[in-house]
């Protein structure tokens, strides 16, 4: 800790150098009040000693425009014997203690410890009182990240404006938490929020999922029904995984985000909508229009600002804290009673890529703690979990195929087994979950788990 002694005479200011420099503090010393004043806010010590009296600028003065230049040091006054009124006008002033001379080592030392026991507690304040305050202005979103900052920060942003935002990244990298948390942050945070994974509803009837339809418009609708675009009216919808939507389908997305109304299957009749549109994908949807896969024009209308979120793996540092924060959720919702996760444990979590990024770590979390016979998780808990450092789950080198069969397409098949099934067992079977990791629509998942055996 950094201490500056402002006083005119050198005895003092050598006996309190000596007594606080065996204790560990980094003395700074300066000879009169001006020179005193420049020295603390060209270095910004800890702790100020300074005299009362003092030529060219004594220290009630020194005090006072200290304060003004935004010093923030803590300010021990040191005052002649009896000048008790002196000391008191200090304090109201905003000094932090005094000592009246003559004082010994002790008393030195004692008032220093005082202060420096202060100054850590209002840092530990201010610490935790920065942690909650981040907690609630992000919703509750936990990461310490440069990256994840800047996105968070973006999202507060465009929440304020009702533009059509973009969030990419891949599958389990919290897209849905942060169009949460623009919506949150909205003037239409009253409002619903409405989520829906384009690629987890059959085509057949996401048209009507999304618009509603009439009765008799099809076989089974037996009567007039409000779409999510309905439901969301005043709000915000939010459509996961953007990339799967059908042709068909987006042209008439389009034209409810450029004309801010819908028609229900079979009806003729236009119905206003007021929604904002939040989008997400996993997919390159450059790639897809250029391919024919995905209209131009409903790019751009989706694409007026963008949020990319990273990988987990380009952004180790938020593995601890996301692990406390699971370790408390868990303890809390399975009432279970883990304390943490050992060094050697957390080096096994920040070693290992995370294809499934935060989703596979809150699985391999729970499923830690679920498992773990101690109150600490070791390394050795997260042996079967996770692949070994460095060790792939699937074997991909060219290598491992046989030199007598080379078909692409049947190693491609293969690996595409595998992964689907390295998938499914990373969500524990949830297909929703294991078709976002995979990056591919809910029904070709279907497709394939029943195509592969794999029911």
């Amino acid at each position: 800790m950094r201490v500056l002694i402002v006083d005119d005479d050198p005895g003092v200011r050598r006996s309190i150098s000596l007594i606080l420099e065996g204790e560990g503090y980094e003395v700074l010393t300066a000879s009169d009040g001006q020179e005193g004043l420049d020295l603390a806010l060209e270095t910004h010590p800890d702790l100020l000693l300074c005299d009362v009296r003092m030529p060219r600028l004594e220290g009630l003065e020194f005090l006072d425009e200290y304060r003004k230049a935004g010093g923030e040091g803590l300010v021990i006054m040191i005052t002649a014997y009896g000048s008790t009124e002196l000391a008191i006008e200090a304090m109201k002033r905003g000094a932090y203690d005094y000592l009246a001379k003559p004082f010994s080592a002790d008393e030195a030392l004692l008032v220093l410890k005082k202060a420096e026991e202060r100054e850590k507690l209002w840092q530990e304040v201010n610490r935790l009182r920065d942690a909650v305050s981040v907690e609630r202005r992000y919703a509750g979103i936990v990461a310490t990240s440069k990256a994840m900052e800047e996105a968070l920060l973006l999202a507060e942003k465009v929440a304020r404006h009702p533009s059509t935002v973009l969030i990419t990244g891949e599958s389990g990298t919290g897209k849905e938490l942060i169009a949460r948390f623009i919506h949150d942050a909205s003037p239409r945070k009253a409002s619903p929020f409405i989520p829906v994974n384009c690629g987890a509803i059959p085509e057949n009837l996401l048209e009507s999922e999304l618009f509603g339809h009439v009765k008799g418009a099809f076989t089974g609708a037996t009567d007039n029904r409000a779409g999510l675009f309905e439901e969301a009216h005043g709000g915000t919808l939010f459509l996961d995984e953007i990339g799967e939507l059908p042709l068909k389908l987006q042209v008439k997305l389009l034209r409810a985000l450029q004309e801010g109304e819908i028609r229900r299957v079979g009806s003729s009749t236009p119905n206003r909508v007021d929604v904002r549109v939040l989008a997400a994908t996993a997919r390159d949807l450059e790639t897809l229009v250029r391919e024919g896969e995905f209209r131009s024009e409903l790019y751009y209308r989706i694409n007026v600002v963008r949020i990319h979120l990273t990988p987990l793996r380009q952004r180790p540092e938020d593995i601890p804290p996301l692990v406390r924060h699971f370790v408390a959720r868990f303890n809390r919702t399975l009432a279970l009673d883990i304390d943490s996760f050992g060094a050697d444990a957390m080096k096994v979590l920040m070693d290992y890529p995370w294809p499934g990024n935060i989703r596979e770590l809150e699985n391999i979390v729970e499923r830690a703690m679920v498992l773990s016979e101690s109150r600490e998780i070791d390394g050795a808990t997260l042996t079967g979990l996770l692949p070994a450092p460095g060790e792939s789950p699937i074997d991909l080198s060219v290598q491992a195929l046989s030199p007598d069969d080379l078909s692409v397409k049947r190693h491609t098949a293969r690996l595409e087994r595998q992964l689907i099934e390295r998938a499914l067992e990373i969500t524990e079977g949830n297909r929703t979950r294991a078709s976002e990791l995979l990056d591919l629509s809910y029904r070709a998942v279907l497709y394939k788990i029943r195509e592969y055996g794999l029911e």
